[in-house]
């Protein structure tokens, strides 16, 4: 029998920990980071004051990972986010295609429980801060308690990362902070809102809707807000079937102090739902929910701005939209800088204003750790941006990167005994960039070869390249009711003759144009080479010859763009070649415009059957070349970057040679990881399982033949063996045995 302790013995229970970095914040900024310091050897306290990870991303809010990739219409091509958030995509893409959000928070979990360098407390809330006594510029130890078994943590570490989105240890320690927006005379940032607009972003509440199939009533609670057309004015955008974070726009919250007064805009948040579901319901104007019920409502909205610490560096709108380049870049974002009206679903405009870059944005490392608490770190929607830049940073695949680039400078610290800011010495910065380069994480602009890298000096061959000369007609009709344009890499020179074709419903003319982005560092098409117009005579199959007579200046991607009209529908190709791209062209408002110059806006095409538009070319496009994968790309940019096998090569392999035995310890390979596909994680499902540029059986073998390792239903696009014991050989044989529908392709060999 269990007896009551004694009174002197009434105290919570009390662990001690330490670590070589405690991780506040089990959101997705908090992951990454905590994964890539423990992967490097780092003891790592992960302290999430919910009982699952994700945040934003996890099954109490769901909203699907956001991210650089072309979601919200900008053109920025193979802009995926890499390292550890790509792991995350392609193995939500592996096991949960449907977007089911209670098996991502399995990955999520998985992915952290499997680093055995990682001490995991859920349920466990950061509320007090203990400096360093010598030095009150640095933590000593923060405490913590679990709700679920009445325990208090103090959890002492060398280092410390808040990623706990309102940045409850850097409050706590007195970091430097901004709430709200920054006026326009500050930064002289155009994109600066105005008080009427209102200085903070509020928060959401999603909502998901089952069909019984058969007729469900819906009594509304006391607390639903009534009077939904007086009060929201966009009432009619509701309808019976959209929900989940497609809703983004029922937000509120951006008057008030969304940290203290989370618990009130909750409330208001449930008011707004369960009235637009009475409303829905019981108005009579929705006759298509009669069998409808609602299956999940978020208990926690999902926030979206409250602090910002100051770092070393705030970013601001010039850097997103003139793509300022840092010598200590670490990450890169994409999002559009994506302002919200204070008001939110009760405001009198439209619910989120835009401004697009032409292309991806680098993040300097400045912005990731506290000016003026020596020890801490920042990662997720906590660093340092002015409120107009953090429009774009705050999106979670981007705060993702972060983490990243923050758990591996943590690792440097502690190798080197240094304290965040020194990291960012010019020696220290190269060796971080290694580190993260080596790991996938790409950075835009940003090279450094490692001279550990054995693969290097290495002769590369292989079975074949491609040297594209046509793809075959053997896909659906792609109607030209909006612009078409395939995306092809060129070398410099004269632009090939290429020969499209088309069925034609009567004689008509029809419009090219040929454009390429003004900077190799974009994919926007801004910049036109020439026009072609033709006649086209009725019939099935006709030939829609091209010549420029152009000469591309540099390597680069050209579109050729068929413009809009009704009369002509292109023939499709179902094949899929690395590097290359069909896209169909959207129409934007003004909030594409960037200093008043409005740029078309691209959108990939992934209907099945259609990925590329048919063409033949001469001379063939010979881009593919085995060499590519010692360039230090480990995806397409303005090259394909690739070695891409001959289509019809059916036994491929790569191999590596040196004139003198190399011992080798470890092997990365680079897959193609399709890093044009978004992969968005929860509510929009895929209709495949694997990336399928990706290689799915493959073997490695040493200079004798001999098998080193055999991997099946590979589904990554980085993979790494390592070996029990060194091997030692003169070559190193990637031989494919099975793809996944795709020629082979592979970005980057790494031995060390």
């Amino acid at each position: 029998m269990l007896t009551a302790p004694a009174e002197s013995s009434r105290d919570l229970k009390l662990e001690k920990l330490s670590a070589d970095l405690a991780v506040i914040g089990g959101g997705i900024a908090g992951i990454c980071c905590a994964i890539t310091a423990a992967r490097a050897g780092l003891k790592v306290i992960l302290i999430q004051d919910r009982p699952v990870l994700g945040g934003n991303a996890s099954s109490e809010v769901r909203l699907w990972l956001l991210g650089a990739t072309v979601h919200m219409l900008a053109n920025n091509r193979w802009a995926r986010e890499g390292g550890v958030i790509n792991e995350i995509f392609q193995e939500n893409l592996w096991r949960n295609p449907e977007g089911n959000p209670l098996v991502f928070d399995t990955i999520l979990l998985d992915k952290v429980v499997s680093e055995k360098n990682i001490t995991l407390l859920l349920n466990t809330s950061c509320f007090e801060v203990t400096k360093d006594e010598a030095n009150p510029d640095r933590i000593a130890s923060v405490r913590a308690f679990c709700s679920q078994n009445s325990t208090m943590y103090e959890v002492s570490a060398p280092l410390f990362t808040d990623s706990s989105g309102d940045g409850v240890v850097g409050f706590m320690a007195g970091a430097a902070f901004r709430m709200g927006a920054e006026s326009k005379d500050e930064f002289g940032e155009a994109f600066a809102p105005k008080g009427e607009f209102g200085y903070l972003l509020g928060h959401s509440i999603y909502f998901y809707t089952k069909d019984t199939g058969r007729p469900v009533k819906f009594v509304a609670p006391s607390f639903a807000l009534k009077d939904i057309e007086k009060k929201i004015p966009r009432y009619r955008q509701f309808n019976a079937h959209e929900c989940g974070c497609r809703l983004w726009w029922i937000e509120y919250g951006g008057r008030l102090d969304t940290v203290h007064e989370t618990e009130k805009i909750k409330w208001e948040l449930w008011s707004i739902v369960y009235g637009v579901w009475d409303y829905i319901k019981n108005s009579g104007k929705f006759p298509d929910a009669e069998n409808l019920t609602l299956e999940w409502i978020g208990h926690i909205p999902g926030k979206r701005e409250s602090r910002r610490f100051e770092g070393d560096y705030l970013l601001r709108q010039q850097d997103i939209v003139e793509r300022n380049l840092h010598p200590d870049a670490v990450a890169f974002g994409g999002w559009s800088i994506d302002l919200h009206p204070a008001d939110g679903v009760f405001a009198e405009v439209a619910g989120s204003h835009h401004l697009h870059s032409k292309g991806i944005y680098q993040i300097p490392y400045r912005c990731y750790y506290s000016r003026n608490v020596e020890n801490l770190f920042f990662a997720g929607r906590n660093i340092s941006t002015t409120h107009v830049a953090f429009g774009s940073t705050r999106v979670m695949a981007t705060c993702a990167l972060g983490g990243q680039a923050v758990g591996e400078a943590a690792a440097i610290c502690r190798e080197k005994n240094i304290l965040p800011r020194e990291v960012g010495q010019p020696a220290n910065m190269e060796l971080l960039h290694r580190r993260l380069l080596a790991k996938g994480h790409f950075i835009p602009s940003v090279l450094v070869p490692d001279p550990a890298d054995l693969a290097r000096p290495a002769d590369v061959t292989a079975s074949s390249s491609l040297s594209l000369t046509s793809l075959p007609a053997n896909g659906p009709e792609v109607a030209l009711n909006l612009n078409q344009a395939q995306m092809i890499p060129l070398p410099a020179g004269p632009v090939p003759r290429f020969v499209f074709q088309a069925n034609v419903e009567k004689d008509t003319d029809l419009e090219i144009e040929l454009l390429t982005p003004s900077d190799v560092r974009h994919q926007t098409p801004d910049t036109s080479l020439g026009i072609i117009t033709l006649p086209l005579k009725a019939g099935q199959g006709r030939e829609v010859p091209l010549d420029f007579k152009v000469t591309l200046p540099h390597p680069g991607y050209v579109f050729i763009t068929f413009k809009k009209n009704p009369d002509v529908k292109m023939r499709a190709s179902q094949e899929r070649i690395t590097g290359l791209l069909r896209l169909h062209y959207s129409t934007r408002e003004d909030c594409e415009k960037i200093g008043g110059y409005a740029y078309d806006v691209y959108r990939p095409e992934r209907r099945p059957g259609g990925h590329n538009l048919a063409f033949a070319t001469e001379p063939a496009i010979a881009l593919f070349d085995p060499k590519n994968i010692l360039n230090g790309w480990q995806r397409i940019t303005s090259q394909p970057n690739a070695w891409v096998a001959a289509q019809t090569d059916k036994n491929a392999w790569l191999k590596l040679s040196w004139k003198t035995p190399q011992k080798i310890s470890s092997v990365q390979i680079y897959f193609d990881g399709d890093y044009d596909h978004s992969m968005e994680t929860v509510l929009m499902g895929h209709p495949e399982r694997v990336v399928v540029f990706a290689v799915k059986r493959y073997q490695l073998l040493d200079d004798t033949g001999k098998i080193l390792h055999e991997e099946n239903d590979c589904h990554h696009a980085r993979m790494e063996h390592r070996f029990d014991r060194p091997i030692e050989t003169k070559s190193l044989i990637i031989r494919v045995l099975e793809t996944w529908g795709t020629p082979p392709a592979i970005f980057e060999v790494r031995c060390y």
